[in-house]
């Protein structure tokens, strides 16, 4: 092939597309025009037309409020789909709203750092001492909270217990002769002797 054959076809080629281009708009612009044409006016006398009077006492029903005429056109269509997408969207946030979140999330995110960093600069501390681990309401000893206790007194918030001790605490009818020893005469105390602090 020469390179006018060549020159022939491109230019065949670029009306083509051209023309494809014009019939594509054609068709999108008649679409967008209504489906149904008003019928034409009539030509020639026309009757006047004639005033119906309602009877006295009865009044006349309220004129039908007027609608938008439905255009079943591709634009129209568009728009509806246009009109439900965003319906289905959640509100958008005014720019306050917005900025006051995200104040309140690096606000939260600020506080929780500062938590992690005051446990992490206060490494734990290991304490001795003696305190008793209260009795809780099902009978058993509490010694955490005896290690709280203990770790308070010393100047930190909280601990945890590593040692414990136990010792009988006996009232002082045990110490009369010739007294039978009754059952609850004595009892367990535990103690809280050294506990690892924060």
């Amino acid at each position: 092939m020469s390179a006018r054959s060549d020159n022939l076809i491109a230019r065949a080629w670029a009306h083509a597309a051209t023309a494809f281009a014009v019939v594509s708009m054609l068709l999108i612009a008649g679409a967008a025009w209504p489906q149904a044409a008003s019928p034409p006016p009539a030509l020639g006398v026309q009757e006047p037309a004639q005033q119906v009077v309602p009877p006295q006492g009865v009044t006349p029903p309220p004129a039908p409020a007027p609608t938008r005429e439905e255009n079943p056109g591709l634009v129209n269509e568009i728009g509806k789909l246009f009109e439900k997408s965003l319906s289905i969207l959640p509100p958008l946030k005014s720019p306050q709203q917005t900025i006051d979140d995200w104040n309140a999330r690096a606000k939260d995110a600020a506080q929780g750092a500062s938590d992690s960093l005051s446990r992490l600069a206060r490494p734990a501390s290991m304490v001795s001492g003696r305190m008793i681990c209260p009795v809780s309401a099902n009978g058993s000893p509490d010694c955490k909270l005896g290690a709280d206790k203990l770790c308070q007194s010393k100047g930190y918030k909280d601990g945890k217990s590593l040692n414990t001790d136990s010792a009988e605490t006996c009232s002082a009818k045990v110490l009369i002769p010739g007294r039978a020893r009754k059952p609850d005469d004595c009892r367990t105390d535990n103690y809280v002797t050294s506990a690892l602090c924060q």
